[in-house]
């Protein structure tokens, strides 16, 4: 992995910002593993640009559990192959060019643990789009035209240690017992980081924040 840059959350805001004002509609990717605060990170910067930025998180096209379960793959949720990735370029193509009404995405709902269709309005005034997710670097067909509609991209690195807490307390806080979130940590998601650590080469910035991590 290339060496991180340490930032702080101002700084990284402000070339945000700057992105925003760069064209009619910017893609701002933020990748990284499993459990390095993607997600909190993405919040925090959409809230500080403000109403130009919207949030369109890659976990939001999730396939539905049903069919995981149908194609045998319910275990490995959250592989490279659980994903409706060519509904995902798709949706990130029509993003980029500005089309005159809203468009319409899904979102990932965690108390569900599905997605649910039609949740993320981006009306057109919106200038930042940000989206984030393990896979917007991966090189392998289909996954790699994400990169190439990405105006810009960050890979957020984390301590592995920390990571593994977090992710840990995360499954915990979704119904998983002790033993089966820790299982699930070391398990499908440990595989899934080994896959996104080898695609930070493709980030425009690889970045750890200042301060406690974001949660």
């Amino acid at each position: 992995m290339p060496p991180a840059r340490v930032l702080a959350l101002d700084e990284l805001v402000a070339r945000a910002r700057a992105l925003a004002e760069d064209g009619p509609r910017q893609l701002l990717g933020i990748a990284g593993a499993p459990g390095v605060g993607k997600s909190t990170l993405a919040e925090r910067v959409v809230a500080e640009v403000g109403p130009s930025a919207r949030l369109v998180p890659m976990d939001g096209f999730h396939l539905a559990g049903s069919a995981l379960a149908r194609l045998g793959r319910a275990a490995r949720k959250g592989a490279p192959d659980t994903f409706d990735v060519n509904g995902f370029v798709a949706t990130l193509r029509r993003l980029r060019r500005l089309e005159p009404t809203s468009v319409w995405a899904p979102e990932f709902r965690r108390d569900l643990e599905e997605p649910v269709a039609g949740a993320i309005e981006v009306p057109p005034e919106v200038r930042l789009v940000v989206t984030e997710g393990n896979y917007l670097l991966l090189r392998d067909d289909p996954w790699e035209e994400v990169r190439s509609l990405l105006h810009q991209a960050w890979f957020l690195d984390l301590d592995a240690e920390v990571r593994l807490r977090r992710l840990t307390a995360r499954h915990e806080a979704y119904g998983k017992s002790p033993e089966q979130a820790r299982a699930w940590a070391l398990g499908s998601d440990e595989e899934n980081a080994r896959l996104v650590a080898g695609t930070a080469a493709h980030a425009d910035l690889v970045v750890r924040l200042t301060g406690p991590p974001p949660g």
